[in-house]
């Protein structure tokens, strides 16, 4: 818009000067050499703006012809460096595509139209570590080092090369040689960073970090997630030798990451050697409600040397009220339940990990639960068959490594905070542990129901347990009429007993109905009834000792010792060994407990 403007204002003032001009006619008299011109002013003025332009034209023209080498020498090396810059960007092209003999030819044809282009020889080296040829790479590297405006480049292609034949002392004098020019090179600085944690000279980390971060080269939540990491692994070294040192290290970690579960273990282990006991707990809790870890609830149980169990399994349950919704919880309840004796309420807290996700973990604590609660050998070895084929746990995991303790750096690449806790890659066409069935979930957890003396027992006071294999319960025999003599059971030995069945001892008295008619008992049932304990017993350990054989279909048995008609009475019921709810285990006591047992009862 403003061209037009300019335009129309000076072809007005050309008009106006024009119209001025024709305003005032004059004439025009030039004697030159006997020559006379006479003529008007106008034509004059006409004349004289023809004769400049012809003079402008001749000049031009006669300016071309003077140039015409240098701007046919221009044009052609014009062309040339397009062509070398076209020829370069797409080598460029080639080598990210990975086509090695077209990234050789554009690096051929950019080297003959760009012989001082430093870009040309990044593509030369690209395209030889392409190719493999890893000594001309280095060549071509070395030669960017002697030229200042290449000086970076070469230094890092060494660093590259140094770092992927395993020359670390080569990689770190590049690196530093770099840092040393440009100390906000980003990536020398993470080289120096790396390698001072690889060689775990911690405190030189810490102050290359401090400087990457002044820089700006490390964003803040990274840096004290680092910073953490390093003021660990120095605590982990002073531990023992330097305990109120490592303590400060241990909390400033802590400060500085507070979901980092290895700087709170060791910072409590510390605080509460030093007697800090209160101090230590809050560091503990703190890392749980961000993190639940098994390290955790280890240092938590045994913050206070000297607790008894019962102790440790109420201060489990605290902590795992911080975070309910965890399984940590779980399984710190059942292992501090465990060491306590108080076996219902471990297999309670067991009982939502079984349902939702058995692991490896889960079976081997239900096995060690089994052994300590019954000593029954069946199901603890049933446990130990499913924990070989559950799911792996999580575990401390780094560049493939799994490790049962944390460690700063990776054994493999030397990489800073690569431990995660997390669950190891399953092996491919590995075998899935199916759920747990209900029945064996029942026998693990049931729901008990006690009979004490005063409660009289009613025909509907339990049920029996069905085994897995088994189509149906058996039946149970009816009870004997209190008023006639009861027969002697000593004769139920004689059915077959299969060597994976057990024959449960008869109800202790206190759980038996007691009879209406006292009088009727004689000494001659009493000794009839101590016998068939005695031979149930016999036939229950002879059972037990023996190797545990395959599983076999159930055989349909009946009682053949049937009282006559009348009131009801505890029976004897038979199942495999795996489905024996209460089963005493082979060095069971037939010494009389002061107190009833809390185990599975059988009526008619």
């Amino acid at each position: 818009m403003i061209r037009v403007l300019l335009f129309l204002l000076l072809v007005f003032a050309l008009a106006l000067g024009g119209a001025w001009v024709a305003d005032r006619p004059g004439a025009v008299d030039i004697n030159w050499l006997g020559y006379q011109i006479q003529t008007s002013t106008t034509v004059a003025l006409a004349a004289l703006v023809v004769l400049m332009a012809a003079a402008i034209i001749l000049w031009g023209l006669f300016r071309a012809i003077l140039l015409s080498p240098g701007r046919l020498s221009r044009f052609f090396d014009r062309r040339r460096r397009e062509k070398g810059y076209r020829a370069l960007s797409n080598g460029l092209i080639a080598v990210g595509s990975g086509d090695h003999r077209l990234a050789r030819r554009y690096a051929v044809e950019a080297r003959r139209t760009l012989p001082n282009e430093p870009a040309v020889g990044l593509l030369e080296a690209q395209t030889a570590q392409l190719g493999g040829d890893r000594s001309q790479a280095r060549a071509l590297f070395e030669q960017m080092v002697g030229d200042s405006e290449t000086r970076l480049l070469g230094l890092h292609g060494l660093y590259i090369e140094a770092s992927r034949e395993g020359q670390a002392e080569a990689a770190q004098h590049y690196a530093d040689a770099a840092a040393e020019i440009a100390p906000s090179l980003p990536w020398a600085a993470e080289a120096q960073f790396e390698h001072a944690a690889a060689r775990r000279d911690w405190e030189a980390a810490t102050r290359i970090l401090d400087r990457n971060t002044h820089n700006k080269l490390v964003d803040k939540a990274k840096s004290r997630r680092l910073k953490g990491v390093l003021l660990t692994a120095r605590a982990l070294e002073l531990e023992l030798g330097e305990p109120e040192k490592a303590k400060s290290l241990a909390l400033e970690a802590h400060s500085l990451a507070q979901d980092l579960v290895p700087a709170a273990t060791v910072a409590a282990r510390l605080l509460a050697r030093l007697g800090d006991i209160r101090r230590a707990g809050k560091v503990v809790e703190q890392t749980w409600k961000r993190e639940p870890h098994p390290e955790l609830a280890e240092a938590y149980s045994h913050i206070r040397h000297g607790d008894a169990a019962r102790d440790r399994l109420k201060r489990m349950r605290s902590l795992a009220a911080l975070r309910p919704t965890s399984s940590e919880g779980s399984f710190a309840i059942a292992e501090a339940a465990i060491d306590a004796r108080e076996f219902d309420e471990a297999r309670q807290a067991m009982r939502p990990i079984l349902e939702n996700h058995p692991t490896q973990r889960a079976c081997l604590l239900m096995a060690e639960l089994e052994e300590a609660e019954t000593n029954d050998q069946g199901r603890v070895r049933e446990w130990l068959s499913r924990a070989l084929r559950a799911p792996k746990d999580p575990a401390w995991t780094a560049d493939g490594v799994v490790s049962d303790t944390w460690a700063p750096v990776s054994p493999v690449t030397g990489r800073i905070d690569a431990f995660e806790w997390k669950v190891p890659v399953e092996a491919l066409g590995g075998v899935v542990e199916p759920p747990i069935d209900k029945a064996l979930l029942e026998r693990a957890v049931p729901e008990l129901k006690t009979v004490g003396p005063s409660e009289p027992a009613s025909a509907d006071a339990a049920v029996v347990a069905v085994a897995p294999g088994s189509a149906s319960a058996r039946p149970a025999s009816p009870a004997p009429n209190p008023a006639a003599p009861e027969k002697p059971q000593a004769a139920a030995p004689a059915a077959p007993v299969e060597p994976d069945e057990i024959v449960p001892p008869p109800a202790p008295p206190s759980a038996a109905v007691p009879p209406k008619d006292a009088e009727t008992v004689t000494d001659a049932d009493h000794e009839s009834q101590e016998k068939a304990a005695s031979a149930s017993d016999d036939a229950h350990k002879a059972a037990a000792n023996e190797p545990a054989p395959e599983p076999v279909e159930e055989k349909a048995k009946t009682e053949k010792a049937r009282a006559g008609n009348g009131a009801n009475h505890a029976s004897t019921v038979t199942f495999p060994l795996q489905s024996a709810p209460d089963d005493p285990g082979p060095e069971g006591s037939d010494e009389e407990d002061p107190q009833p047992k809390r185990r599975l009862r059988f009526f008619n």
